[in-house]
Formats: structure tokens, C-alpha cells, sequence
């Protein structure tokens, strides 16, 4: 089972958002487990401040090394071997199904959130193992694109999806966007459904499939066919 660990200033947020649906199910019957932990715990100061100014000057504030550390300690302590770290920052490498598959085999993923102008680079050099990215934008914190990411990686881990072959058959599980899909009614505003998913010949549904996926991914996303 995969245990993921959020680091934030805003634990009600992510704990909302992710105890519903698909994900919230599987908390539920134990397939996965999403903790919060809250940075301003380990402020040290009555008044849970965790950022001070940039040393050298600048706009903005500056989240503290101290409570961050803190915070990470007290939810390694009884693991049996350092965890894989990730900081959600437009600095980082842009995640993709790929890395969500390879982190879906992890025991343990924190999930470090920055806010204010980011985090004090010496944490990060100590703790963080992973640098990950959901685009080229900039939010105001970390907690939506942590967010993002625990969503694709908790629907690759065993029992999430009760489907399994769902997640096989999904855009990017094998390099492509998915091919387009139908259901009930047969006809609708004059649109039929292709004649071929009609027909019972499961060879033919699967080659129609292929050609589809890949006419898609030349018209949406041709930069995945490159080098392909």
C-alpha cells in the first residue's frame, strides 16, 4: 500500500479535495493513505509564523527551514527507510503517466507544498528527492499541483481503480492519447456510433482503437510522436 504524506500550511484543503470520489473510496477500504501534516505545528512561536524575508532582498516572504524540517522528521520517524520527496515547484522536471507509475510503487511519497515566494533552499538540498512540475505556470502554492499528482499516481496503485484495465487503456499508458469512446443512446443529434464497435469482432474493435489513438495523438498532441 502506498502512504502519501502532505507537508502543507493548508491541510483541510488537500484533505477535502482528495477524500472524494475515486480516491476517497480507496482511503476507505484501505488501499491507500493520505495524511496532512501541518508546517505551522513546528513554528515554534506562538503565533505560527513560518516565514521571515529573503536575506539579499527581494519581493515577498520566504518559508522557513526549521518548522519544514521538523515537520518532515516527525513523519519519517517510524519509517524503516527514507522516503522519496517531492517538491511541486515550476523548477522541476514535468510530470508525466510515467513517473505516476514509477511513484505508484513507492511504500511512502511526502509531498512537500511551498507557499509565499517558496522555500529556503537549504531544506530543500536536506530533504527533497524529486523535483516535479504539473506545467509552466506559476500558483500560489504547492497544495493543487500535489494534488494533481497524488490523484494520477493513487489510480495506478493496486485495488484503486476496480477496473484494473482501465488504467492500461488510458491517453499516455502507452505513449498515445486514448481513442475515442461511446456508450448509449446509438444515435444521438444525428452522430452514430462507428459502425465497428456495433460488431462483436473484438480484433477489429482493437485495430479501429490503435488507428484512432494514434489519428488523435497526431491532431491533439504530435509532439508525443516525436522520435516514436
Amino acid at each position: 500500500m502506498t502512504n502519501f504524506h502532505i507537508l502543507t500550511l493548508f491541510p483541510d484543503m488537500v484533505l477535502n479535495g482528495l477524500n472524494t470520489s475515486v480516491i476517497g473510496r480507496a482511503i476507505k477500504e484501505n488501499k491507500i493513505s493520505i495524511q496532512a501534516t501541518n508546517i505551522r505545528d513546528f513554528a515554534g512561536n506562538k503565533h505560527g509564523h513560518v516565514d521571515d524575508y529573503t536575506y539579499g532582498g527581494g519581493a515577498g516572504m520566504l518559508m522557513q527551514p526549521q518548522p519544514i524540517y521538523d515537520a518532515y522528521q516527525s513523519v519519517t520517524k517510524n519509517m524503516t527507510k527514507p522516503p522519496r520527496v517531492i517538491y511541486t515547484t515550476p523548477q522541476g522536471k514535468v510530470f508525466k503517466q510515467s513517473i505516476a507509475k514509477e511513484l505508484s510503487q513507492e511504500e511512502n511519497l511526502i509531498f512537500l507544498c511551498g507557499h509565499y515566494e517558496g522555500v529556503d533552499e537549504r531544506v530543500l538540498e536536506l530533504i527533497v528527492t524529486d523535483y516535479l512540475s504539473i506545467g509552466d505556470y506559476v500558483l500560489t502554492g504547492g497544495e493543487l499541483p500535489a494534488m494533481v499528482m497524488i490523484d494520477t499516481i493513487a489510480r495506478l496503485c493496486p485495488g484503486v481503480l476496480h477496473n484494473n484495465d482501465s488504467a492500461e487503456d488510458e491517453s499516455f499508458s502507452n505513449g498515445l492519447l486514448e481513442y475515442p469512446q461511446y456508450t448509449r443512446p446509438p444515435v444521438f443529434m444525428g452522430k452514430e456510433v462507428p459502425p465497428v464497435l456495433l460488431s462483436g469482432n473484438h480484433q477489429k474493435i482493437n485495430e479501429w482503437r490503435k488507428e484512432q489513438s494514434l489519428k488523435r495523438t497526431k491532431e491533439r498532441r504530435p509532439d508525443l510522436l516525436d522520435g516514436v
